[in-house]
């Protein structure tokens, strides 16, 4: 055990809530941590008291976040101080740049000396390459997901370690947890995101997909996985869906639904590295406000935003984006995977999982790499 550390962290969403988990378990393996911050509920379970619901930062696009800029504006303040007053060691940041960004730059201006760090590089290699400067203004050390990720953040003039993703160490569905899901008729994976706005957009093209399966497979069954921040969301925009989807929020019935399922239907993110650690087939469809989507489109520098494509370096997995998310265009994909299967997904699945450090422990690997970067600090 090295000596004892404070740190202050903060996660946005789900996928940040794994991610601070996972390092907070690695770190209380290492030495004596305690924990100050904002997060979900799985941080919360390793011994975050979060300083309000994680859910308030789940916001994505320039047009979505407009309505709560001055509520996001004062969170930002109230974050920051909090984050000074703490006394840590270090703050560490986890994905969500808007937010954690900005609270980093309050916290850097007010005491240069803070070891700031964040948690997820920024997809400068995707869209916006000049963010890995501008982000080397108040970050001293990233942990990356990807493998090629580091000299990007280097050249920026930040330290950083390649530390895995949290994906190739989540545990797979036991053999009971999959049988659960075991009946008659293809099983369909619907993945609608973790943000409200994601899931307002998404479900009702979702519920036209599943007309279009109903009328071929009448026998088939849907599962749809959430988060607590959109549960009820989800149930209100799914209660006229023609096939009614069986909505789960446990993780041994996630699982479960992830090793079983025949195709999923899913929003763009990290949710497709879950579909390939789990081997499952999968179309993306993802859509958002018309001015996000033109900003984000006339910035990107890469033909795909599926990790599994950019990761095994091919385009296997289908994309219906933006314009394209229609039922009509998504649903003879989803119907041709239930009939043919879909090999090349499956052998570019196992590429990425390989890439992405199978058999490691990123969440040791990540707080090693913050551990080593205070001892080089200090």
């Amino acid at each position: 055990m090295t000596k004892a550390r404070h740190f202050f962290v903060i996660a946005g969403e789900p996928s940040g809530d794994r991610l601070g988990a996972a390092l907070m378990v690695g770190l209380s393996s290492m030495a004596e941590v305690t924990f100050q911050g904002v997060g979900g509920p799985l941080m919360e379970a390793r011994g975050l008291k979060s300083q309000f619901p994680m859910e308030e930062l789940s916001v994505m696009g320039i047009a979505e976040v407009l309505p709560k800029y001055f509520h996001l504006k004062r969170r930002i303040a109230e974050v920051a101080a909090a984050a000074l007053a703490s006394g840590a060691d270090a703050m560490i940041t986890i994905d969500s740049p808007d937010f954690c960004l900005r609270v980093a730059a309050i916290v850097k201006t007010a005491r240069p000396a803070f070891k700031t760090i964040h948690y997820v590089a920024p997809s400068v290699w995707a869209w916006r390459p000049g963010r890995a400067a501008k982000m080397a203004r108040v970050i001293d050390h990233v942990l990356a997901l990807l493998p090629f990720e580091p000299p990007f953040m280097t050249a920026a003039g930040m330290t950083c370690d390649f530390v895995g993703h949290p994906v190739v160490s989540e545990a797979l569905a036991s053999a009971e947890e999959r049988a659960a899901f075991a009946g008659k008729g293809p099983l369909i994976l619907a993945l609608p995101g973790s943000r409200r706005g994601e899931v307002a957009r998404l479900a009702p093209v979702l519920g036209q997909v599943l007309e279009r399966i109903k009328a071929q497979h009448p026998d088939a069954r849907v599962v749809l996985p959430t988060v607590r921040g959109v549960a009820e969301l989800v149930q209100s925009l799914t209660a006229d869906w023609p096939i009614k989807p069986q909505i789960v929020q446990d993780s041994a019935l996630k699982r479960g639904a992830f090793a079983a399922a025949d195709v999923a239907i899913a929003a763009s993110g990290t949710v497709s590295l879950e579909l390939a650690a789990n081997g499952c087939p999968m179309v993306i469809a993802y859509d958002m406000h018309p001015i996000t989507l033109w900003l984000m489109r006339r910035a990107a520098l890469i033909d795909t935003v599926t990790l599994v494509n950019l990761v095994s370096e091919t385009r296997v997995v289908p994309e219906f984006i933006g314009a394209a998310c229609r039922a009509d265009l998504i649903a003879p994909k989803v119907l041709e995977i239930l009939g043919q299967g879909a090999p090349g997904q499956v052998a570019a699945m196992e590429v990425t999982m390989q890439r992405l450090g199978r058999g490691s422990d990123p969440g040791l690997r990540a707080a090693q790499s913050v551990l080593a970067a205070l001892e080089a600090r200090s």
